[in-house]
């Protein structure tokens, strides 16, 4: 099987950002036959109304170069006088060093650079593209369709949705495009992309929207819509049109084995980078909406041991202490089915959901809490505030426990022995954390291939904490007696991060 690679659009990417490549093994899709409409007469007016407005952004940056020196030999080396003479004669110093002193390894600025492209969203000369088309650049330039070249500055940028943008100074009004509503773009439709791939000027290629609400596994909001338009090297940060010329996507990255396109390109949606946009405009950053809660995915054992029906929802895995959803009266272990009036069909929905909502608001929230939906209300806090938080809360918190003889018990396919200091010692367990430590896992276990391992620590089971082995037998055989198919096990690594594993009873 082929290997494919999935890349930024970018033309002669910085070694940085070559290096966030992800490599995806496709299997082929099996054909499905369709009625399609016909292609449009001609792309020609469309393409001749907007290509004015999407540019070539050049982005460099200076770099110290440190030369290799002399190596380091031990006096009286038999070949000293060579490399001297030869490193001084490669560096230009011939006289310069002093007595008995090899030359010293001489310091150059390497110029390192990219291509890409973006387009003009107000006339006054506002220029969006990619976060990874600017990335670290100390200086950009921004080339028009006529040959115009403008400096620009950064007035903000995002990595998380991978947007940025700039500002440039022209002489007069530049011609601009407009954002589309990119949620009522259909599978089937036909879209346009304009771009400068392999820096060989302004390219328009068409295709139709293939996909929406694809996961690349690039970000936390990954949402994009999927495209076969040719999209390449040097397409990264270009506009997505829509037939009406309005800008439904931003391309940023490609599925490729060669870095050409094979019909499998990404855009960000605009849905998705607008609001980020006018908060990098109005604030210079990004102001997300937090909720101050971990989460987790949904499976089936899951879903039947919190009594769910179905496949659905956000597990809470922790809730933060400093977060806004500990006084709004979260908890571990709630499923959230609906956030601010809008489902949350599975745990990828939340983030982005939370994130587009404003700052300080309050919003609805619907969890299911053993077996009831309950409603509850929550200020949001601000993401960024929450991240800054957490860097510089990394202190470890003190146990009270002290040693004790360790009672080893069997239950779900482990074995359980109690967290004392000679337990806590012998796996590195994190001071925090609390419960009853995993001695041993049979490998044919259920357990297992929920990659429960020795030294993991079972915190709680169907939300109801442990402290000592027979804990772990007793819940599991009330849980039986009710007829229950599994048991919900929140479980701690030694590091003290947690994660709800459902365990089949049989």
């Amino acid at each position: 099987m082929g290997v494919r690679m999935l890349i930024p659009s970018t033309s002669l990417m910085r070694p940085a950002v070559a290096a966030l490549a992800l490599c995806l093994a496709i299997q082929p899709l099996a054909p499905v036959m369709a009625q399609a409409r016909s292609a449009p007469e001609s792309f020609a007016d469309l393409a001749e109304n907007v290509s004015s407005a999407v540019v070539n952004i050049s982005a460099a940056q200076t770099v110290e170069d440190k030369r290799v020196g002399v190596p380091n030999l031990p006096p009286g080396t038999p070949f000293d006088d060579l490399f001297e003479e030869f490193f001084r004669r490669r560096q230009g110093q011939g006289g310069g060093a002093e007595e008995g002193q090899r030359p010293a390894p001489r310091q150059q600025q390497r110029r390192s650079s990219s291509l890409g492209s973006g387009f003009v969203i107000d006339s006054s000369g506002i220029v969006i593209t990619n976060n990874h088309v600017i990335a670290d650049a100390n200086e950009i330039t921004v080339i028009f369709t006529d040959g115009q070249k403008l400096k620009a500055e950064v007035i903000g940028k995002d990595a998380k949705v991978d947007v940025a943008v700039l500002r440039v100074k022209p002489d007069k009004p530049l011609k601009a495009v407009k954002f589309g509503d990119s949620e009522k773009m259909r599978v089937g439709q036909w879209v346009m992309a304009v771009g400068n791939p392999f820096g060989l000027g302004g390219t328009v290629t068409a295709g139709i929207v293939s996909a929406r609400n694809r996961n690349i596994d690039s970000g936390p909001y990954d949402n994009y819509i999927q495209t076969d338009a040719s999209i390449n090297k040097g397409n990264s940060g270009g506009p997505l049109f829509n037939m009406d010329g309005e800008v439904i996507g931003i391309n940023t990255a490609i599925l490729s084995p060669s870095g050409g396109s094979v019909g499998i390109g990404f855009a960000t949606p605009s849905a998705t980078v607008e609001p980020i946009i006018a908060q990098l405009m109005q604030f210079g950053e990004t102001r997300r909406g937090w909720l101050g809660v971990r989460i987790q995915n949904v499976d089936d054992a899951i879903a039947e041991s919190l009594k769910l029906g179905s496949v659905r929802g956000a597990l809470i895995a922790v809730v933060d202490e400093k977060g806004p959803g500990k006084p709004a009266g979260l908890k571990a272990g709630d499923v959230i089915l609906t956030f601010d009036g809008k489902d949350v069909k599975e745990s990828r929905d939340l983030p982005k959901l939370v994130a587009a909502a404003p700052v300080g608001k309050e919003v609805d929230i619907v969890v299911m809490r053993d077996g009831k939906q309950t409603p509850l209300k929550v200020v949001l806090g601000r993401l960024e505030d929450g991240e800054k938080q957490a860097s510089l809360d990394k202190k470890s918190m003190t146990d009270e426990s002290k040693p004790g003889r360790s009672v080893v018990q069997k239950a779900l396919g482990m074995e359980f022995a109690s967290l004392d200091a000679d337990a806590r010692k012998k796996f590195s367990i994190k001071e925090s954390v609390k419960g009853v430590v995993v001695t041993s896992v049979d490998a044919d276990s259920p357990a297992s291939e929920k990659r429960i391992v020795p030294g993991d620590t079972i915190v709680e089971i169907n939300q109801e904490p442990v402290s000592k082995p027979a804990d772990i037998a007793a819940r599991t055989k009330a849980l039986k007696d009710q007829g229950r198919k599994s048991a919900l096990l929140l479980v701690a690594n030694a590091a003290g991060d947690v994660r709800f594993v459902a365990l089949n009873l049989d």
